[in-house]
């Protein structure tokens, strides 16, 4: 399967509306995608095309959350985000809404009744003419609203209602968990191939402990949030910088040859000389290689590197 990349950051502000601000009258009237849309995948995408099909010259509003519900209600359990919520509207933009509307997942919104939250925000706040939701939609306190309520308050406050169906892979239904599952594993083929993009972070370098330009493979050095739950290992990556797309080699993981620290993700760049310091990066994952390892001399680690780089320039090739 082909490589495929994430949207470009976009070059113009992207509308963003928040909670208790007011909508400009040409969103008003909008057909409304909802959901937490972390990754964006082939499901979520399939979600917000039926948004679009539905709009029939009118805009298209995504309503999501920040953060996802999950951190509200287990603030100490660690969430594995497949996007950030930066990365998620990047995404979302790029496939043609007119608009987010991003409501802060609080104490607020958590005891928000469905009523309220058909009437305060669906109505009267976006003026929604048709609402698109996904399969398992539940919304207000104690998820006390579905779909079939979303129907009722449909017919009787002005707004149609479709509900998408799932979308399937070949080992079951599309799902964020189901993604998180493939990238702990390491299968990037299975996971790129249920986001329907390439799976990737954004981070800014930082400066390490050098060791790369004394093994011939300097590296960009990115901490990523604690609770990443990507396999540690060795991976083909595309690089994205300013615009372009650049070929690489990176590992993931404690670097159990020198510190065993924290998880942090080194990236190779091939034929690539520019100073990265301090310069934000697309990071996009395309193959897993091996597993982490540990190596007894520098010999036998450059020699692993020299093929880890043959492995990988041999992967993106073939994208």
């Amino acid at each position: 399967m082909s490589l495929i990349l994430p949207p470009p950051r976009p070059t113009t502000a992207f509308p963003v509306l928040a909670r208790g601000e007011s909508v400009p009258g040409s969103l008003r009237g909008a057909v409304v995608a909802i959901g937490n849309f972390d990754g964006v995948h082939r499901g979520h995408k399939h979600v917000v095309a039926a948004a679009r099909a539905t709009a029939d010259g009118r805009p298209v509003v995504v309503m999501t959350f920040e953060p996802h519900p999950r951190a509200y209600f287990q603030p100490d359990v660690p969430l594995f985000r497949l996007s950030d919520a930066t990365a998620k509207a990047r995404l979302l933009a790029g496939l043609g809404i007119d608009a987010l509307a991003v409501l802060p997942f609080d104490r607020i919104l958590a005891e928000t009744s469905a009523d309220a939250f058909e009437t305060e925000l669906l109505v009267d706040w976006l003026g929604a003419a048709e609402v698109i939701v996904g399969r398992d939609f539940h919304y207000g306190a104690r998820r006390g609203g579905h779909v079939e309520t979303l129907r009722q308050a449909g017919r009787a406050k002005g707004f149609g209602v479709v509900q998408v169906e799932a979308l399937d892979s070949a080992r079951g239904t599309i799902s964020s968990s189901a993604i998180r599952q493939a990238l702990a594993a390491g299968d990037m083929g299975e996971a790129n191939g249920q986001l329907g993009h390439a799976w990737f972070v954004s981070a800014t370098v930082i400066h390490g402990e050098k060791r790369g330009r004394t093994l011939g493979y300097p590296t960009a050095n990115l901490r990523l949030d604690p609770a990443c739950g990507l396999r540690h290992g060795i991976y083909a990556v595309k690089v994205g910088l300013a615009g372009r797309w650049l070929n690489g080699v990176a590992s993931f993981g404690r670097r159990p040859t020198f510190d065993n620290g924290a998880p942090l993700l080194e990236v190779h760049v091939f034929d690539f000389s520019e100073s990265l310091y301090d310069r934000e990066l697309d990071i996009v994952f395309a193959s897993y290689i091996r597993g982490e390892a540990k190596f007894d001399s520098l010999d036998a680690l450059i020699a692993q590197m020299d093929q880890d780089s043959r492995d990988a320039r041999m992967v993106l090739d073939r994208d």
